[in-house]
């Protein structure tokens, strides 16, 4: 499972410190563990990972990742559960399986990684947070005076 962090226009990324994966970008998370939920486990990385706790905000989406060798045997097969999520407390900081943590403007995440999947999540994420503002709004004025949020 993985975590979409914005910041206004930025998404927070890490660069992976171990294999699978050593030195590409991606978002922050991890694997379950026995017995552990899989929100659960997303907080418990995020805290490993970056010292910072989050408030999941929703689902973004559902995942594969098929990693193969030379040989094309597969290697790794993930299921990966993607969140969007603030930060309630914590500053971001590498730590555990990240190499380094990065906020990155989503007009430039192309510079960072190819990864369609990564893309397409953030995209969502970023919908998602609009719309979730546009909805707090409309609460707060059901009349449509502009609101600042």
């Amino acid at each position: 499972m993985a975590a979409v962090i914005l910041r206004d226009e930025d998404v927070l990324l890490v660069q992976r410190r171990n294999m699978p994966g050593k030195g590409e970008w991606s978002l922050p998370g991890g694997l379950v563990e026995l017995g552990e939920t899989v929100q659960g486990a997303l907080h418990r990385e995020l805290l490993e990972e970056l010292s910072i706790k989050v408030e999941l905000l929703g689902l973004v989406g559902v995942f594969e990742r098929i990693v193969r060798d030379v040989n094309n045997t597969i290697q790794y097969h993930y299921v990966i559960v993607d969140y969007c999520a603030q930060i309630v407390s914590g500053i971001p900081r590498a730590g555990s399986d990240a190499a380094q943590a990065v906020w990155v403007n989503t007009k430039t995440l192309r510079n960072y990684t190819q990864d369609r999947q990564l893309a397409t999540a953030v995209s969502t994420a970023v919908g998602l947070l609009h719309d979730a503002r546009k909805d707090v709004s409309r609460q707060k004025n059901p009349r449509g005076t502009p609101v600042t949020l």
